[in-house]
Order: structure tokens, then C-alpha cells, then sequence
């Protein structure tokens, strides 16, 4: 019986995968037959061996990123990612290829980027069209499996609310099923107010069939009635899952992995790991290597004012925390008199004394922050991210905020999202502190490219418009 039901969860899970590798395979062919057809200037001889070294690669690159993952119930826009990301990065490796093959020809020359965005286009097309049909099944019923929960709780509310927003589960709600008085019962929204009565019941619809999904959501305390309620549903077909109430804890990128078999889920872990830890730092390195060069002599002349303005050092090194809370030395245009970097560090306000002649300036543009761009070069910090506090801060704030050294599980940023959300300059009080320690996990949960991205261009409207920086 167990392998029996361990094939069928092996072809479950094959199935779609298989089907969409060779929708991908169709794919690629068919961006190449397209532009051997209308780009008169593609000059292809071997085709068929360009399209099978190319659907090879994707495969290898598809895996890597993880395009055939079970996508149901995740978001269409990282799919497409994951699939633009893999033919970009087939079609690098077949141009590379191309400049030490009798193949060179083949794929050289502007036809490349049109085979790129033809193939793309179409596997793009294929997957819409997927998910409207897995839609539209759903709509109609077709392929739809019913689906119970057990615990009225805010967690069973939440999954609900989850389940009935993703139709491409193909799922649809049977009720909830909790044996406590109704005294005790979270209050339903309307929408799912669905109290179907005591588990009893539910085992015996289980049992008939009409029930072929069950999530139980009761606490994780309450171990002893889960076993009690899976021992009874062991004598019945539907698939169960247990959702571990992890709301208890503050999570931080959770993510599911096993240890020779035995499963764990992580509470606290960095998200930047794998594909995702590189292209942050590719994108770290491109962006700020190219703004070296644009900002390169402004430097040079800000470092001049630095020098000829007032005694002390053109460049003030603080120790701060980077990731993993290991120290590191983080640079900036000397803006102040005084270099504070011991167990002591006072932040600086508006009108502070301790102020350069060109320190005001220098600070409200954000100019003093420049020279991080080799911090960030270096690998000590990112572009975005956490801002890095002193040292004697981290020490304070660890102590009177719960979860503050959670901000180090990624490296510390030259802008973040909480500098973009009105969490700038100094933080003179508990609150204001938390309220960036609430954006810093924020980032570190939500973390994408794309939040990258948008954050770099806000910073810009926020530098300009200086607010908050003295």
C-alpha cells in the first residue's frame, strides 16, 4: 500500500513537470523555426543540432533555478522569471559556445536577442494559457477537489482565505470542523462562515468521499488531539496535511528542508542563498561598478573639500555590523570633527556642532555615504539592505527591541526599505527604531530583485528631497 501511494505522489508530482519541459522543448523550436522563417538575414545551417544544444542547456539552467518547481499557488511573476532567467542565461552560454565552434555563424548577430524574445514570448503565452485552463477547470468543477479545515483559529481563517484566493489549487471549501464549545470558536468572517460542526462528522464525510482534503490547524500544543484526529483519518482516503502554527514566532524567511529524511522548517534564515545570493550580487557589482565610474571625479573633488575645510582624515572608518553580525569597517567622507567608533556614539541632529564646514552639505545630499561603493565592491555590504548602525548602537537596541539582530541575517545595504518609507536620519527614540526594524525584516521576507530595483529608484526622490538627513 505504502508504494503504491509513494508512485502515485511521484507521478503527481512528474507529471506537470515533464509536461512543461517538453512545452519549453516545443518552445525553443519554435522561436527558431519562426526566426529562420521571417529574419531573412539568419543564416542557419544546423538547426536541429543549435535547438537540441539549446533545449539541453535550458534543462541544465531550468533545474539550477528552480523553473520546475510545483508553481501552483505561487506567483505567476516569479515564474516567468525563473523562465526568462534560464533562456538568458542558455542563450549566453550558446553565444559563448558559438565563438570557439564551427557553429559561430549560427548563432551570432542580432538574430540571437529576436530568437530570445520569440522563444520567450511563446513560453510565456504556453503558461498563460496553462493557468486560464487550470482557471477555468475550476470554475466549472472540473478536476476540483473539496477541502476542510480543522481548527477555527486565525491560522485556519488565513489558509482558507488562501486556499479560496488560489484557483489554481482547484479547491473548493467544504467547511470548518472544531470539536471545542462554540464559546471558544474564532468569530468566522462572513465569506467562509462555514462551522460544519464536530470532527466526527468530518471523518465520517471523509470516509464517504465527499471530503478529499483536510488541513489541520490546531496548535502545535495540542499534539495529542492532532495524533488522536490523524489515527481516525488513517481509515479513510483523503489527503491530510498538517499547518504547523508558526505564527507564534516572528518569522523570517521559513522555509521548509529535510536533514536525511527527517523534515525541518527554518524560523530565522537568509533568503539569499543559491540563485538568488548571485544575482544580488551581480546586480551589486554592475550597478555599482557603473556608478563608480559616473561618480569617480565628484569623489576625487569631495575628498579635495574634505581635505582643505578642516583637520582630520578625508575618510571616516566606523565599525558596524555586517552579516551575521560580524564586524566590519564601513566608510564615509569624514562629515563631523570628531571620528566616534568606540563604546560610545552619538547620533548626529540637526544643527549639530560637531559639523564640518561642508558637513552639513555633504550629509543632507548623502554624499558623505560614497564612498560604501567599495564596501559594497568588496562584498562587506550590498546596495540595498539593512543600514548598518555603530556598533555601540547594535549592543543598545539589541537589548531593548525584540528581534533587532534578526536585521544582520543579510548583508547591511547603502539604502534600504525602511530609508524609503520616512525611516531616515536619527532615530532619537525607541519607536522610531522600531518602526525601521519592522521595515528591515520586511525587506528581508519580501526580498526580490524587483523590491531591489524599486528601492534603488526611490532612494534617488529621497536623496533629493533630503528629508530627514542632517
Amino acid at each position: 500500500m505504502k508504494k503504491q501511494t509513494d508512485n502515485h505522489c511521484r507521478q503527481e508530482a512528474v507529471s506537470p513537470s515533464l509536461t512543461l519541459k517538453l512545452l519549453d522543448a516545443i518552445s525553443i523550436v519554435g522561436g527558431l523555426w519562426l526566426l529562420v522563417r521571417f529574419v531573412p538575414e539568419f543564416n542557419s545551417k544546423s538547426t536541429i543540432v543549435v535547438s537540441l544544444i539549446a533545449i539541453g542547456l535550458f534543462n541544465i539552467f531550468a533545474e539550477v533555478v528552480g523553473l520546475y518547481r510545483r508553481w501552483h499557488g505561487l506567483g505567476f511573476f516569479k515564474e516567468i522569471g525563473c523562465a526568462g532567467l534560464s533562456w538568458a542565461m542558455t542563450i549566453a552560454s550558446l553565444t559563448l559556445l558559438g565563438r570557439f565552434s564551427v557553429y559561430s555563424t549560427e548563432i551570432s548577430g542580432p538574430a540571437i536577442v529576436w530568437w530570445y524574445f520569440l522563444t520567450l514570448a511563446i513560453a510565456l503565452s504556453v503558461r498563460v494559457v496553462i493557468r486560464w485552463f487550470r482557471r477555468y477547470q475550476a470554475s466549472r468543477g472540473i478536476g476540483t477537489r473539496k477541502f476542510a479545515v480543522v481548527g477555527i483559529n486565525d491560522l485556519g481563517i488565513q489558509l482558507t482565505e488562501n486556499v479560496i484566493a488560489t484557483p489554481d489549487l482547484r479547491m473548493t471549501f467544504s467547511g470548518f470542523y472544531d470539536d471545542r464549545p462554540v464559546d471558544r470558536l474564532k468569530k468566522l468572517p462572513a465569506p467562509i462562515d462555514r462551522n460544519e460542526g464536530k470532527i466526527d462528522s468530518l471523518v465520517e464525510s471523509a470516509k464517504s468521499g465527499e471530503i478529499q482534503v483536510i488541513f489541520i490547524t490546531l496548535p502545535m500544543r495540542a499534539e495529542d488531539r492532532i495524533r488522536s484526529i490523524i489515527g481516525e483519518l488513517t481509515d479513510t482516503t483523503a489527503s491530510v496535511y498538517i499547518v504547523p502554527d508558526l505564527f507564534v514566532f516572528q518569522m523570517l524567511n521559513s522555509r521548509w528542508t529535510d536533514i536525511q529524511g527527517l523534515p525541518v522548517v527554518s524560523v530565522f534564515e537568509n533568503p539569499l542563498f543559491g540563485v538568488d545570493g548571485f544575482l544580488k550580487r551581480l546586480l551589486d557589482v554592475s550597478v555599482a561598478s557603473l556608478a563608480l565610474m559616473i561618480v569617480g571625479i565628484p569623489m576625487l573633488m569631495i575628498a579635495a573639500a574634505v581635505k582643505l575645510t578642516s583637520k582630520g582624515p578625508i575618510l571616516f572608518k566606523q565599525k558596524r555590523y555586517g552579516l551575521d553580525g560580524k564586524q566590519i569597517d564601513v566608510w564615509k567622507f569624514r562629515s563631523m570633527k570628531v571620528c566616534e567608533n568606540g563604546d560610545k556614539v552619538v547620533q548626529a541632529k540637526k544643527n549639530d556642532s560637531r559639523l564640518t564646514p561642508i558637513g552639513g552639505f555633504i550629509r543632507k545630499s548623502s554624499l558623505d555615504e560614497l564612498p560604501q561603493i567599495f564596501n559594497v565592491l568588496s562584498g562587506q555590504m550590498s546596495l540595498v539592505g539593512p543600514r548598518p548602525h555603530a556598533t555601540a548602537h547594535n549592543e543598545y537596541y539589541r537589548k531593548e527591541i525584540e528581534g533587532y539582530m534578526l536585521r544582520h541575517k543579510v548583508k547591511p545595504g547603502m539604502t534600504g526599505l525602511a530609508q524609503v518609507n520616512g525611516c531616515r536620519g536619527e532615530t532619537e527614540t525607541i519607536d522610531k527604531m522600531e518602526a525601521r526594524i519592522k521595515f528591515d525584516h520586511k525587506y528581508i521576507r519580501d526580498w526580490s530583485i524587483w523590491l531591489d530595483l524599486k528601492i534603488m529608484f526611490k532612494t534617488l526622490f529621497v536623496v533629493f528631497s533630503r528629508q530627514n538627513a542632517y
